[in-house]
């Protein structure tokens, strides 16, 4: 018996990195997946469908209301419901404060937070009306003002803050309807992300610099965060809510 049994999990960002990493847990532990993306999802969907899981990918850009409209359509025609979303899409940024631009602000608030209202609200309808769901967002330490926020431009932080609340709002709203909301803020994870724009000499600095900084002494894994958020998926979590859990190695 798995965790998630029987469950429809839609997760977004899914084809690479943390994304994946949950898609592949979450089905290892029972679940049917959608992964909406803008990236290339084959790879990811090939993983689970090898693990005689049912699998669909919609390419999605969660910053426009139409395409997230789609994908839960095209979940719901697919799979009749929607157990649990994981808003786990999500663009970094490394502006400063002067160098911002109000393109380069609302890029990342676009998909960052803008995705996240966008998501929430179209899998709470479904939510809503079962009487069940579990939505999972993917913040960050950077999000409640701790040290890694000096590397991460102010438009990134700030949308991870204000997933960190809209995640507490939420749980307040939906919970009357069996809805558990939660976000996860992960400190320093090694994904492919690190070396975008970056040399792989300067790469590998600043993974050493972070580890540094992380009392347990390595980098976390995309695993780390995938079976956080599998908890709180799951049932074992059923009386946790608006909560926002630290992953970080004990940097904070």
């Amino acid at each position: 018996m798995g965790k998630l049994d029987n469950k429809v999990a839609v997760i977004t960002g899914g084809a690479r990195g943390i994304g994946k990493q949950i898609a592949l847990t979450f089905a290892i532990e029972g679940a049917d997946i959608v992964i909406g993306d803008i990236l290339d999802m084959d790879a990811a969907a090939q993983e689970i469908t090898n693990m005689e899981r049912r699998v669909i990918t919609v390419k999605t850009d969660v910053s426009r209301q139409d395409e997230v409209k789609n994908l839960f359509d095209t979940t719901i025609a697919a799979f009749k419901k929607v157990d649990v979303l994981v808003n786990n899409a999500g663009i970094p940024g490394r502006t400063t404060l002067m160098e911002m631009t109000e393109d380069t602000w609302d890029k990342i608030f676009n998909v960052n937070l803008k995705g996240v209202l966008f998501c929430t609200q179209a899998a709470a309808r479904t939510m809503m009306a079962q009487k069940y769901g579990k939505i999972v967002n993917i913040a960050s330490i950077a999000g409640l003002g701790h040290t890694y926020m000096e590397k991460v431009s102010p438009n990134y932080a700030t949308s991870k803050a204000g997933t960190i609340r809209f995640t507490k709002l939420c749980s307040k709203e939906f919970g009357p309807f069996g809805i558990n909301v939660n976000a996860i803020a992960p400190g320093f994870v090694e994904t492919d992300s690190i070396y975008t724009g970056r040399s792989p000499e300067e790469a590998e600095q600043f993974k050493n610099e972070e580890i540094q900084q992380t009392p347990i002494g390595r980098a976390g894994t995309p695993q780390d965060i995938a079976n956080l958020a599998l908890f709180l998926a799951s049932d074992d979590s059923s009386f946790i809510t608006g909560q926002t859990i630290v992953a970080d190695g004990g940097r904070a």
